[in-house]
């Protein structure tokens, strides 16, 4: 008889256990942050709930609200004191890496394998910015892509080998529109654009050709020109070439001087202004993207510019191997650097996530809207005594921007100082 009772008695709590678990009505709560979503226009102190499959890939923003019960989730996220926002989005990165010695971004040892360094910074989607062409697209896709956890996308160089070095990226024989906006259509899920890069020369040929992979794929362009004697003018770029939400990277870089050679600069360092026909483009939907890189940004050009209010529309790292321990280091880096210049915490975090989405046309993503998908930075806002740099001098500011937590398509798949309880979801048993 007390056998009986005792089977009993376990029979009741592992048919209780169960039913408890089912009463979790959200995988994931974070508690008490300062909710930032900019194209819902949020910014106060929220609670947002997740769903899906605690662990899993397929977690949806479920609820943004003033008190959601810790309770009905697996796991809680405090975040009283910090902000919450949508996952970063970073869209000029070079992660074609391989070991084709040669190869410089293309398949080389330039590039950087993704999942190493955008969740620590709060970065859940890239875009790599022409290291591929449509020669050598589908190994990127194969080796990277595919392989990572980070949603990784692409511009597609309007060269065939991609960023391979100059041999590559001057031949004009190399660039061949109908052939890039063939694979750019053969994988639209995957490539967001085309990319002109690197091309030294007074030629207008590449950027034509550019731009008309981009009309026939139906996909923006982003620029990064090369250098030229005497310059290639931006005015005809911007008002000429390109058409409204073609994107120019390394928008605060080109020439420190007015030597006429090179790279021309957005801001004219005699008058120390914006020149009038830069920001006639950007009312014209001509996208300004940072694309910081190693040596592409400059003082003499960015404070000058968000002191008159030409702010960029969106913030991006150029990250590769040789910028990542420089001036640029990661996204949060160039983020504070925009802030200690004057910009608004608000319109940083806007061009880190809703104006890049919208640049790529990935508008399910960068927004904390219910039924998105779940990807979310949790963020500190750090007080003190910093210091950024550029390779034209040095600036302080009083705020810096570090990664606390960072949700991955509704799963925590990077957590600084283990606010998230419990930390450690139970693996599931394996399959027999």
């Amino acid at each position: 008889m007390q056998v009986h009772r005792l089977f009993l008695f376990f029979a009741f709590f592992i048919w209780l256990e169960p039913a408890s678990a089912q009463d979790k009505k959200y995988s994931i709560v974070i508690k008490g942050g300062h909710v930032i979503d900019p194209k819902n226009n949020v910014d106060a102190v929220m609670d947002l709930a997740i769903e899906g499959t605690p662990g899993g890939t397929d977690g949806k923003i479920a609820l943004v609200a003033k008190n959601i019960d810790p309770k009905l989730a697996v796991q809680v996220v405090d975040a009283k004191g910090l902000y919450v926002t949508p996952g970063l989005i970073d869209i000029h990165v070079h992660y074609f890496w391989g070991t084709d010695l040669k190869g410089t971004y293309r398949n080389g040892p330039n590039g950087l394998q993704p999942d190493g360094f955008t969740f620590r910074t709060g970065v859940t989607t890239v875009v790599d910015a022409g290291s591929s062409g449509w020669k050598t697209f589908e190994t990127f896709k194969a080796q990277t892509i595919d392989l990572s956890k980070t949603r990784v996308l692409a511009m597609l160089n309007i060269v065939g080998e991609g960023m391979a070095g100059g041999k590559f990226e001057n031949s004009l024989d190399e660039m061949d529109a109908v052939k890039t906006a063939e694979m750019v259509k053969k994988y639209p899920e995957n490539i967001v654009g085309t990319k002109l890069a690197h091309f030294s020369g007074h030629d207008w040929t590449p950027t034509d050709r550019a731009v008309g992979a981009g009309k026939l794929a139906n996909v923006p362009l982003m620029v990064d020109f090369g250098g030229a004697d005497p310059v290639l003018p931006l005015e005809e770029l911007y008002l000429k070439k390109l058409r409204p939400g073609d994107i120019y990277t390394h928008c605060f870089g080109g020439n420190s001087d007015n030597s006429g050679k090179g790279r021309e600069s957005i801001v004219d360092i005699t008058a120390n202004k914006v020149k009038p026909y830069v920001i006639e483009a950007q009312k014209k939907g001509i996208v300004f993207d940072v694309g910081f890189g190693g040596a592409s940004f400059l003082l003499a050009q960015g404070q000058p510019a968000i002191k008159q209010g030409f702010y960029p529309n969106s913030i991006s790292t150029d990250q590769h191997i040789s910028s990542m321990n420089g001036p640029m280091k990661d996204m949060n880096n160039i983020m504070s650097l925009f802030m200690a210049m004057g910009m608004d915490f608000k319109s940083v975090i806007a061009a880190s996530t809703w104006n890049p989405a919208k640049e790529i046309r990935r508008e399910e993503l960068g927004h904390l809207s219910v039924g998105a998908t779940a990807d979310v930075a949790v963020l500190n806002l750090r007080d003190g005594k910093f210091g950024f740099y550029a390779r034209d001098g040095r600036i302080e500011g009083k705020k810096r921007i570090e990664t606390e937590l960072t949700i991955k398509g509704g799963s925590v798949v990077y957590t600084l100082n283990a606010l998230v309880d419990p930390v450690n979801l139970p693996r599931p048993a394996p399959k027999k």
